[in-house]
């Protein structure tokens, strides 16, 4: 029987009423946008705050330090550099000599510069064997907050000044922090490999475009949302370039998702606006969702008790619910304008699958895991464990500018000074003392002498007392360097076998600071708190979970793959950056894992695994509802959400693995273990474990108690059913329907399902 005319389903939920008002008023609303987009860029760039790479650890021993400089030695509590020299004769050398000493005059007017230490004047600054020196400037400010000018003239002083028998570099905090450049080849190769793969999935070139500009103008805004957040919380200097990572990911995936949709309901027959209607309300509600774990993974990070980390979390969430936000308010009008437009341009041959064909790949796929359960599972178990393995070798800590690429100045300097003084030399721990009413000096070279004979320490500064000499400052040189294992022990020894034995009683306190002793804390910190985390997310996740789908088990069933697929990445990044292994060919030396890397790794993936949990066990509990049959749920789940799932997980594959290509290794960590992680949730999670653990399941996967039932409440993230696209109007309710709505998967309630269809 040939239809007179198609259905317009109507629903009552705010995605509903908002997207067929965006429809209608489409240029409004993106003129609205426009506006938003406008305010933001404007008030970041008059109104926003700085970057800061402020590690405060409250309550831990290493802040206690810091806070004691700042108090007690302003002049000292700012950042310093450190302009290192090689001479191929000796520093001694009488035409070597005029010109480093040249270079200290000309150091020390340098802007925001406030004092300068020659190294003829300072013990120890020359090395044993005559060749090295370095020249320390000290800074008023913190490297955050010193201008890009200042950095730039220390800079062309030192390019300036080598040649003809001198070698000359410079490090530091204050130079390490301006190499933390945002921006590069990075985000445009991301960028252009999601276009490719986008291109290929979608077979036109009007198509692809909509997800890659609504994402970049949610990333914008949720840029510029972060910059104005930088008044209120520290952001690192890194965040931006994790933040395009992230937003770049997942604006594509969420606004491809709906996309797929739409495009999906104009190929049945539907109206434009009702096709984004539909879309909205279905792939929307999923996008919401979905967004809303990896937010809530996030913000969790704040629960751990760091600034730095709970501030990149929120940054980190800022971005994923701009995202979110502008998949279902801006997505749906771009869609309206485009009309059928949105399949122009096409390439012949790209993007013709078809999705729903029952005798398709990814149908295949499915029945054959189906029928080997037991085989698949345990395979898929077995190579997750095994990339795990890795991890329980991990050694949190803070990598240092030996890991930077030769190309930068903070690396050679690095390099410099480790062969002319030491590896310890480029992190010294720095012992603050303090007594009320001042301190004793015998008992000071007591603790000098106490910290010079200690196992790991190559060298020992005499003490530098403030003016009220109640505060004094220690520089402990290790022998080891700041990223190795045995620098971490002698922070644990001096702490608590060296120091305690010398001030235990007489009222002086001590504290071991510097870089070094501030990592350690941090993942101490860490550590005490990570049972806590792992409480919220997890906790927070499967609540939801239970109440989306109205089952006990999918939830546990989701949070153990979820920690394996996240077990894997972790694997690798260890296997990689700490133990070598590949490390050559990505530019990176054996190092500890950054201390907020890991807890970082987890919040952003947890939610991002919970993605493709949703989208795929919505189109699942669907078809569930409305045959039965477990079975057969799984594998018309699977069938249609393989593909664009496994399109959205490649975009986000690219993305991620474009920022391995970055200078800085914190990027790296972050780009290889999200990239991996998806990688490995796109193929031994979503096609081998997945389907092969909910065929066992059976029936099972969807228990629910009764009384759990009744008293939670009732959230639909599938919308109006497909089905109802091909419903005459004036026909009865199908029954798919009628038990979507009674089990909340219409998400319209009982109450109006009598009146749904409406004609045109």
């Amino acid at each position: 029987m040939q239809r007179q005319h198609l259905v317009r389903p109507q629903s009552t939920s705010l995605l509903a009423r908002w997207s067929r008002f965006a429809a209608r008023r489409k240029w409004s609303v993106l003129g609205g946008w426009l506006v938003v987009l406008i305010a933001f860029i404007v008030l970041s760039s008059t109104a926003g705050g700085n970057f800061v790479d402020s590690f405060e650890i409250p309550g831990a021993e290493s802040q206690r330090a810091v806070d004691l400089l700042n108090e007690k030695f302003p002049t000292q509590a700012g950042d310093t550099a450190r302009i290192v020299v090689q001479a191929d004769t000796s520093v001694t050398d009488p035409a070597i000599q005029t010109r480093i000493n040249d270079l200290v005059t000309a150091a020390g007017t340098l802007p925001q510069v406030v004092g300068v230490e020659s190294p003829y004047d300072t013990p120890g600054a020359i090395s044993d064997d005559g060749r090295f020196a370095y020249i320390t400037l000290q800074y008023a400010e913190l490297a955050d907050e010193i201008d890009q000018s200042s950095l730039d003239k220390l800079l062309e002083l030192v390019d300036a000044s080598g040649g003809n028998g001198l070698e000359v570099e410079v490090g530091g905090q204050v130079v390490s922090a301006s190499e933390e450049a945002f921006g590069g080849t990075s985000e445009i190769i991301g960028i252009i490999a999601a276009m490719i793969i986008l291109l290929v999935a979608f077979g036109s070139v009007v198509a692809m475009g909509v997800p890659v500009l609504t994402a970049l103008v949610g990333l914008a805004i949720g840029m510029m949302g972060t910059i104005l957040a930088a008044n209120f919380w520290d952001m690192s200097s890194f965040t931006l370039s994790f933040l395009a990572m992230i937003g770049i990911g997942v604006g594509i995936d969420y606004s491809l998702f709906i996309v797929t949709r739409f495009r999906e309901g104009l190929h049945r027959g539907l109206a434009v606006e009702d096709a984004v209607v539909r879309a909205t309300d279905t792939s929307g509600r999923a996008v919401g969702f979905a967004g809303t774990v990896v937010a809530i993974a996030l913000l969790g990070l704040i629960a751990i008790g760091l600034p730095f980390v709970g501030a990149l979390g929120i940054a980190a969430a800022i971005v994923v619910i701009t995202a979110v936000l502008i998949a279902v308010g801006m997505v749906p009008a771009v869609l309206a304008v485009l009309g059928h437009r949105v399949d122009r341009l096409r390439i012949p041959g790209l993007g013709n699958g078809n999705d729903t064909n029952h005798n398709g790949l990814w149908f295949r796929w499915s029945r054959r895991v189906q029928a080997r359960p037991w085989f698949f599972a345990s395979l898929a178990t077995i190579l997750l464990i095994t990339l795990a393995i890795p991890f329980f070798t991990i050694r949190l800590g803070a990598s240092d500018a030996g890991n930077n690429p030769t190309s930068l100045h903070s690396r050679r300097a690095y390099d410099l000074l480790a062969e002319g003084f030491g590896p310890g030399f480029n992190g010294p721990l720095l012992v603050t003392v303090e007594h009320d009413g001042g301190l004793d000096t015998v008992q000071l070279d007591q603790l000098s002498t106490s910290l010079a004979g200690a196992t790991g320490v190559a060298a020992v500064s005499p003490p530098l007392l403030n003016e009220a000499g109640d505060t004094a400052v220690i520089q402990v040189t290790p022998l080891t360097a700041p990223q190795d294992d045995a620098t971490g022990k002698l922070v644990d020894r001096l702490r608590e076998d060296v120091i305690p034995p010398v001030v235990d009683g007489t009222g002086t306190k001590a504290y071991v600071g510097g870089a070094t002793a501030a990592f350690i804390d941090a993942g101490i910190r860490i550590q005490d708190r990570m049972p806590i985390f792992f409480a919220i997310v997890i906790g927070l996740s499967i609540i939801v979970l239970t109440v989306v789908f109205r089952s006990i088990v999918i939830p546990i069933k989701a949070a153990a793959m979820n920690l394996l697929s996240i077990g894997a990445a972790y694997g690798i990044v260890v296997a990689v950056f700490q133990h070598g292994w590949g490390g050559g060919f990505l530019g990176v030396r054996e190092g500890p894992i950054e201390t907020f890397l890991p807890m970082m790794l987890f919040a952003i993936l947890f939610g991002l695994a919970m993605d493709y949990e949703v989208f795929l066990l919505s189109r699942i509990h669907e078809e569930y509802l409305h045959t039965k049959n477990p079975s057969e749920a799984i594998t018309v789940g699977l069938g249609l959400t393989a593909r664009v799932i496994f399109a959205a997980a490649l975009i986000m594959m690219a993305v991620f693995f474009s920022f391995v290509m970055e200078e800085t290794r914190v990027i790296k960590e972050f780009g290889l273990g999200l990239g991996v992680a998806i990688l490995v949730e796109a193929t031994l999670i979503r096609l081998l474990l997945f389907p092969a653990v909910m065929e066992l399941l059976g029936h099972r996967a969807w228990y629910m108690p009764a009384w759990l039932d009744r008293i939670l409440p009732r959230v639909s993230i599938e919308g109006l059913s497909d089905d109802l696209v091909d419903q005459p109007v004036g026909q009865p309710i199908p029954e798919r329907e009628r038990e979507l709505v009674h089990a909340g998967g219409s998400g319209i309630g009982p109450e109006v399902a009598p009146s749904m269809f409406d004609g045109d």
